[in-house]
Formats: structure tokens, C-alpha cells, sequence
């Protein structure tokens, strides 16, 4: 599997992997596109042999990055897929001097909110009845940068 920038050739891929993982919260193809290239936006894309398997885009103003989404192929779920898109996008972050990573999850997806802990996220507030199902949005938050990690990053 390698990571790399997406491209506009990947849009009809990342459809059919959003309505795969988020039926009817899927961006559409339009929200797509403009997520792709729209300002301060970074999306890159896991393929394996030709395959799109998984993808993370994110949002960018400032000192701030926005984990706008992140998704992987439901039969390689739990396989580091996320986890390799998450790291290239925090070190893409980091590297354009950002200082803190936000994202939103619903509370329900006991799994995401693991996995993002896992990744020091910290949640930081809620957003009541934000999802369509009526599931709360776990605000989370990640700081970026040697003192945020302790000197490693």
C-alpha cells in the first residue's frame, strides 16, 4: 500500500467509497471535487496495486487543519490503513505550520473515537443531536509539534 496526493482522475472512486462508508451522509461528487481543490484543502488517497482502498481530506486556515474525512474500504478496516492516511496527513499539517488538528465523530462510533484517542486526540466539547441519525459530534482535538509529543514529532 502507498499514500499519495489525490487527484481529480480519483473522483469517481472517493463517490463510490462515500457512499459505501456514509450512505446517505455521502458528499456527492461536486463535494468531492471541490474538497479535492478547493483553498487550503489536502487530500491524498491509500492505494494497493491500483486500488483506491482509503482516503483523508482536510482543511487548512492558518495555524488550524480540519480532518474534514477520513475513510477506508470497510474489508481493510483495522488493517493501519487510517491510521498510515492520518499520519500523512498530520505530517503534511505539522510540515505547513499548523499547531493543532480538530476533527468532529459522532459519539455513537465507539471504533473512531478509539482510534483517534489512540492517535492522542482529546476530546474537547460536544455538538448535541449534530448527525442526521441524532447522535451527538465529539469535537476532538490534537496538538502538533515537539512539545506536543513529548519531543518526538
Amino acid at each position: 500500500m502507498r499514500i499519495r496526493p489525490a487527484v481529480r482522475g480519483d473522483v469517481p472512486s472517493l463517490v463510490g467509497l462515500e457512499t459505501a462508508l456514509f450512505g446517505p451522509d455521502a458528499w456527492s461528487e461536486a463535494t468531492v471535487l471541490s474538497e479535492l481543490v478547493g483553498p487550503g484543502r489536502h487530500a491524498v488517497v491509500a492505494v494497493e496495486e491500483e486500488d483506491i482502498v482509503g482516503y483523508a481530506v482536510t482543511m487548512r486556515a492558518a495555524d488550524l487543519v480540519d480532518l474534514q474525512r477520513i475513510g477506508v474500504r470497510p474489508d481493510l478496516q483495522r488493517n493501519g490503513v487510517a491510521r498510515a492516511l492520518l499520519d500523512a496527513v498530520l505530517a503534511e499539517a505539522g510540515s505547513h505550520g499548523a499547531n493543532r488538528v480538530l476533527l468532529e465523530v459522532s459519539a455513537l462510533n465507539a471504533a473512531a473515537l478509539s482510534f483517534y484517542a489512540a492517535a492522542d486526540f482529546v476530546e474537547i466539547d460536544r455538538r448535541r443531536r449534530y448527525y442526521r441519525d441524532g447522535s451527538d459530534a465529539v469535537v476532538m482535538r490534537r496538538s502538533l509539534g515537539r512539545a506536543a509529543c513529548g519531543g518526538r514529532g
